[in-house]
């Protein structure tokens, strides 16, 4: 690895840290959500809202982080960033109730949309072209690992909570579990902003600010004085030959020159997040557990999500600078559709019966006289089934027995439902994953580029927001069946789209794709 290699990674790797927070805090949610339901007695649309609020504030967030990052730079905004995920974990393990839980989560999300959208931006103005792929997708990789970090946190202390040793007991980790999930998160924010001391602005942001010199000092550690020239000269050349010479603004967004950019944005935006990924991510548990498979083996199973996710995205790493993007996006959404029919089958398919023997087997917390009338009465559907027991015991003790009760009754396959969500997880982590963010860092011009993933991050987000927010009132009301076959007709949907619209943009400047894609 030659020097100029060695110093863009190392500071690749130190911005996409904001990658590892992002996933961390929007993952570690899924942990916390069985605690807080019953802690807070909160509704269904009260617990999406606990998920979701966070991708609420996100997305504002994202709505003014690139503007704010071409006026004050892309590093001070990071350093904010960072500042904010160690405040939300903070207020978030010491919330007393839920409204100030939602409220700290909200201040996390404004850190979560603004890394988001500024660190792979930072990252694609500082690559050379040949490694800019693989080097934006230390972003999504370090997504990956804050996911599977969370997953694997809160397992442990889940475990931990069960522990009988002292030093367990006197940190309360039973009793605090879910406080002390969210809040284990203080630690490598505070790191974040340390580090990101040692990092410099980018160079085509200084370069769009007249300070050339300072420009040209930071890319020449890149990729040596002569190409750091070219791309100097290739920054003027595309800021000078604008129409009009002032500042980017939405506005110019609509412009027809960027129909076909703005078209793939958005789509590939939409695309990420209806699919149902973060569905994934933010309840995994609580999906697992719907397969009967009981609390301890779902918080398990949410681990085999994590590192699969994280494999694939090495894999995605390695790929997408030899096979480009739009091969790796085609193969994963076939991917995404067939295991998303997969899982809509593994649960249609499944049936719910309580017989006697496993009535009598329930927590002594139910009452049996009140369930005892539907001893061996099968269900073909969970929200039958669900409704029907939750009206026979009441709300609040279904939904604290909810896990028990499922495995009692339900008979299907659970090894086909986790086939179906890691082979959901690999095809998402291979390609709408780091893809999306590569491409958002590589369609927009240098002057528009800050405004422009701003606004496809916005609806990015705001999908997210709707998806995580009605998912357990889509569990509730449509079933599982029906939830996973929603996200695979999306998935074929995108399919279409995807080859009907995205031209390959691997191996070009950033320069050389705003003369291609950009039709004046």
């Amino acid at each position: 690895m030659t020097s100029s290699t060695r110093f863009t990674v190392t500071v690749a790797m130190i911005v996409a840290l904001g990658g590892f927070l992002m996933g961390f805090d929007a993952s570690v949610i899924s942990g916390v959500v069985g605690f807080i339901e019953i802690e807070f007695e909160l509704s269904k649309i009260q617990l999406g809202w606990s998920v979701a609020s966070l991708t609420l504030t996100a997305t504002l967030a994202m709505m003014v982080a690139g503007p704010v990052s071409d006026r004050i730079g892309r590093r001070p905004v990071l350093k904010i960033a960072a500042a904010l995920f160690a405040v939300s974990a903070i207020a978030s393990a010491l919330a007393p109730n839920f409204v100030t839980l939602v409220i700290a989560r909200m201040v996390g999300g404004l850190g979560v949309g603004a890394a988001l959208i500024i660190a792979p931006m930072y990252i694609a103005e500082i690559a050379p072209a040949e490694i800019r792929g693989r080097m934006v997708s230390f972003n999504q990789l370090n997504i990956v690992i804050g996911i599977s970090v969370a997953f694997f946190s809160n397992y442990l202390i889940l475990t931990l909570g069960q522990s009988d040793s002292a030093w367990a007991q006197s940190l309360h980790f039973g009793e605090w579990s879910w406080r002390w999930m969210l809040g284990i998160e203080t630690l490598p924010a505070i790191l974040y902003f340390l580090a990101l001391m040692i990092v410099p602005e980018s160079p085509r942001w200084l370069a769009m600010r007249g300070r050339e010199d300072e420009a040209l000092q930071i890319l020449e550690k890149v990729s040596g004085p002569e190409q750091a020239r070219a791309n100097i000269r290739e920054v003027h050349d595309s800021l000078t030959a604008r129409q009009d010479g002032q500042p980017g603004s939405l506005s110019q967004l609509f412009r027809p020159a960027m129909r076909l950019v703005l078209t793939i944005g958005v789509a590939v935006a939409i695309l990420q997040q209806i699919t149902g990924i973060n569905s994934v991510f933010f309840y995994a548990p609580m999906i697992f557990e719907q397969s009967g498979i009981g609390t301890d083996a779902s918080f398990m199973q949410a681990i085999l999500v994590g590192i699969t996710n994280l494999v694939f995205t090495i894999a995605a790493m390695a790929l997408i600078d030899r096979l480009g993007r739009r091969p790796l996006l085609v193969f994963g959404l076939t991917g995404i559709a067939v295991c998303m029919l997969t899982l809509s089958y593994g649960f249609a398919s499944a049936t719910y019966t309580l017989s006697q023997k496993s009535i009598d087997a329930l927590p002594a917390a139910i009452d049996r006289q009140l369930i005892e009338p539907m001893a061996d009465t099968s269900f073909d559907s969970d929200v039958a089934f669900r409704n029907a027991v939750s009206d026979a015991v009441g709300k609040d003790i279904f939904k604290q027995h909810e896990s028990e009760l499922v495995s009692a009754a339900i008979s299907m396959n659970p090894t086909l439902i986790l086939i179906g969500i890691l082979g959901f997880v690999a095809s998402f982590a291979v390609s709408l994953g780091p893809v999306m963010w590569v491409l958002f860092s590589e369609l927009f011009p240098n002057a528009l580029r800050g405004i422009a993933i701003s606004f496809v991050g916005l609806i990015n987000s705001a999908v997210s927001f709707g998806v995580q927010l009605v998912f357990p009132w889509e569990l509730e009301n449509l079933g599982n069946a029906g939830t996973f076959l929603i996200y695979g007709i999306f998935a074929l949907i995108g399919l279409v789209v995807v080859m009907r619209l995205l031209p390959e943009t691997k191996g070009r400047t950033l320069e050389e794709l705003e003369t291609l894609l950009v039709r004046n």
